[in-house]
């Protein structure tokens, strides 16, 4: 069952003369109460808005306020042909409006609107991949996106015919302000909603960092997580060589291969709050452990170290794992350990590099996040340390969850699991279905 809506069994025996694959009616009766849909008060609301939904019997668009809405009209205006069955409202039939527009700007500036304000979360990552699936939603892609695109190229070239003094085609100028992202969700095809939740926190993240580049004052601070008594630990080792005074990861690896420069790293991962962890985009754990290289003298406690696994960085379908130690050295100078595991799709099989390779360097002091993007940093040595197979053999006995009770340690794993399989989904089978089920 997907998350939004039925499965149409009685429809699958007609084969290609089915009316569709889903249907609301789950939606209707279980997501519309939550809602707490009135539509008595929504048809007196005396607020401006507008809907679109596609009448096919005229082929016109129909722009619905306010008052002309009920809940067949709002089920119209998200039923996707062969997915969903259309709606039949007063003789006439209706469907989506997504292949004429996604964002009736026109409408908006008709309506007498000098300010927009888009969220757009079509896909603009311009990748085809085959498959009916895929190339449905990409046909919806190319009319949402190319629609869009045309209305933003009409207000600038409305704004520049008015800054030169001339009419413009819509008569004033239209500001027009434009939040967009990838979104790590499927547009329909959702089984998780531990992936809803992390794509609702990642939507408010990048909203509330836009808002502050826009200078636009946030009226609220962002609500704390909710208590949660689960947690998870794992432990992990990994291996590999350094090169003091370089900077490129391969060459240092190669150089302190032949240089003997050892170095290891053991770590026990530990999550507070598994569903924090899972749903927020960061996933940030703590990392408790050693350093060992000879060099630096022996084995070193971490002093303090953090883990983010599988953190999106612009393309939901490349991620990294971060790890963040500090440590002191012999001597008792402050070091740290920057690493990153590049979780990308190359044209060989490469989960098992990716997820085990981790590229290494040791910064002199401790440095966080921000001070390595935005400053000067000293690196003292770079180089490639690997989790062996028989290492990850023993990382998997030490996964352990903690909860009130043993059926939530085994929820907890359970969702830990679908979690890890989701995001490994995201990257490398994405020409399946562009971002995983759950």
């Amino acid at each position: 069952m997907s998350l939004f809506g039925d499965f149409n069994w009685e429809q699958y025996t007609k084969a290609f003369n089915a009316g569709s694959i889903l249907t609301f009616e789950r939606f209707r009766e279980h997501v519309f109460p939550c809602w707490g849909l009135d539509w008595d008060k929504i048809r007196a609301s005396k607020h401006l808005g507008t809907f679109n939904v596609y009448n096919f019997n005229k082929h016109e668009l129909e722009v619905l306020t306010p008052d002309m809405m009920t809940e067949d009209y709002l089920v119209a205006c998200a039923t996707l042909p062969m997915w969903f069955p259309p709606v039949v409202i007063n003789g006439s039939t209706y469907i989506d409006a997504v292949f004429i527009t996604d964002a009736n700007i026109e409408e908006a500036i008709r309506r007498g609107a000098d300010e927009l304000w888009v969220i757009w979360t079509v896909s603009e990552r311009g990748i085809w991949n085959p498959g009916f699936i895929a190339n449905y939603f990409q046909i919806i892609e190319t009319t949402a996106n190319g629609q869009f695109r045309r209305m933003v190229q009409r207000i600038e070239q409305n704004n520049a015919a008015l800054a030169v003094g001339k009419t413009g085609e819509f008569g004033r100028h239209i500001e027009l302000k434009i939040l967009r992202a990838e979104v790590p969700l499927h547009y329909l095809i959702n089984l998780s909603t531990d992936r809803i939740k992390e794509s609702v926190n990642l939507g408010v993240e990048m909203a509330r960092k836009w808002c502050v580049e826009q200078k636009i004052p946030l009226a609220t601070p962002r609500e704390p997580p909710k208590p949660d008594t689960t947690s998870l630990s794992f432990t992990e080792e990994m291996k590999g060589f350094i090169a003091f005074g370089e900077t490129d990861y391969v060459a240092g690896f190669r150089k302190g291969h032949e240089d003997k420069n050892f170095l290891m790293v053991h770590l026990t991962i530990k999550v507070d709050g598994v569903d924090r962890f899972i749903t927020e985009p960061e996933h940030d754990a703590a990392a408790e452990g050693y350093v060992a290289c000879e060099a630096f003298g022996g084995n070193l406690a971490v002093e303090q170290g953090s883990f983010n696994l599988f953190v999106d960085q612009g393309d939901p379908t490349v991620k990294r794992m971060l790890y963040r130690l500090y440590f002191h050295d012999g001597a008792g100078h402050p070091l740290t350990l920057s690493g990153f595991k590049l979780i990308r799709d190359d044209p060989h099989f490469d989960v098992w590099a990716d997820t085990t390779t981790l590229f290494t360097r040791i910064l002199r002091g401790h440095v966080s996040a921000e001070e390595e993007a935005k400053s000067e940093i000293v690196i003292v040595a770079s180089g490639i340390i690997r989790i062996h197979f028989m290492d990850v053999l023993k990382q998997l006995m030490t996964l352990h969850a903690e909860g009130p009770s043993v059926a939530e340690q085994t929820a907890t794993l359970a969702r830990f699991g679908a979690f890890f399989l989701g995001k490994l989904w995201d990257v490398y089978a994405q020409r399946v279905l562009l971002y995983g089920p759950f």
